[in-house]
């Protein structure tokens, strides 16, 4: 197949092998405090054929953790366990960021130490369920973080953009998307607050600025990056009414920054228009995870060569493919993801799916 999509690629200074990259998807793999194991450094290693990697959500801190057996980036044995990551990576040739993810109101003080609770906006108790290791439970109410801990939050997501840089990571991106704490003091329902952090516009996406703004300073705008997902519901989340509005303020207040990347995910086919609306207000590199219907490969490649984004994200396919674009380039085919195995467990739907040398072996 002949596409853009094959063709190399400069992302602020750093040059990638092709214009397809890896979604960040949780696999619930780390091991003991949160370190990433030799499996893990395996798994990314296979797919370093991505023009580029953004890892699972990593939590910045102890009480950003949400999910069990989710590695973080806040103690130096998980630095040592991310060096060997990044080694594995660097040396098939592969790029990598890290996604730093913290999950706010999704998690369960049975993850947490020393009697800690999940945080958020405000103490408002999602609908749902966290599966942990002990089988599922319900969502706790979360505390509301004080205006001093919100501003001490933006100084954790800076220590663990330099924790990244120095554990070898090209880049990071910051996870303001699928209803976490960033995308949590953008909505609606999340974020009840009535101070300079919550209700109009401006206070609004505030922690979401100097959050970037931070990481900006702590390691250069070229190495940072955030993830969107405009109207999108996941974790009992709902947009504010003036959620264009919302979005379209938050990009233009990071747009001077000159950052590495916007990421933006849809979750619906009304989404398209959103996502062109906040592409056209980015000057810098935009990746689409688009919405299709269907799974989302060889087909999509087209949105490279209409101009809707400069990188493409692919999710699953890229999961159950460690060589996803050689398989792309000839239209398949493809390793069925099997979801019984995306979250926990061991190599088996991890790092045990085949390459196409393998199968024609």
């Amino acid at each position: 197949m002949t596409s853009t999509a094959f063709q190399s690629y400069d992302l602020a200074g750093t040059t990638l092998a092709n214009r397809i990259a890896m979604a960040p998807m949780t696999r619930s793999r780390a091991g003991a405090g949160g370190v990433p194991t030799e499996l893990v450094a395996e798994y990314y290693a296979q797919r370093a054929s991505a023009g580029l990697i953004v890892t699972e959500g990593v939590q910045p801190s102890v009480v950003g953790q949400g999910y069990p057996f989710t590695p973080g980036l806040h103690t130096q044995e998980q630095l040592a366990g991310w060096r060997k990551v990044t080694d594995a990576v660097h040396a098939e040739g592969g790029v990598i960021f890290a996604q730093l993810m913290h999950a706010g109101r999704i998690g369960h003080p049975s993850l947490l130490p020393d009697g800690l609770t999940p945080v958020a906006p405000s103490a408002v108790t999602p609908a749902g369920q966290l599966f942990t290791a002990a089988g599922p439970v319900d969502f706790t109410e979360p505390r509301a973080l004080t205006a001093h801990e919100i501003t001490e939050t933006v100084r954790d997501f800076a220590r663990a953009a330099r924790n990244a840089v120095e554990a070898g990571f090209d880049g990071v991106e910051l996870h303001g998307a699928n209803g976490y704490l960033i995308h949590q003091f953008l909505s609606a329902n999340a974020n009840l607050r009535t101070d300079e952090w919550g209700g109009e516009v401006q206070n609004r996406i505030r922690f979401a600025v100097e959050a970037v703004k931070a990481v900006v300073a702590e390691i250069g705008a070229s190495r940072t990056a955030i993830r969107l997902s405009p109207g999108n519901p996941y974790n009992d989340v709902v947009d504010v009414e003036n959620a264009r509005e919302v979005y379209e303020a938050l990009v233009d207040a990071i747009e001077p920054l000159g950052l590495a990347y916007l990421h933006t995910l849809e979750t619906g086919p009304e989404q398209r228009e959103f996502s062109t609306a906040l592409r056209a207000k980015f000057s810098g590199t935009f990746i689409l995870n688009p919405f299709t219907e269907g799974p989302t490969d060889h087909r999509a490649l087209s949105l490279l060569d209409d101009g809707a984004a400069d990188l493409l994200a692919f999710g699953a396919l890229f999961l159950a493919n460690p060589d996803l674009p050689a398989r792309l380039a000839t239209e398949g085919p493809y390793n069925t993801p099997d979801p019984a195995t995306f979250f926990g467990g061991t190599e088996q739907g991890f790092t045990d799916y085949p390459a196409l040398n393998e199968v024609a072996a």
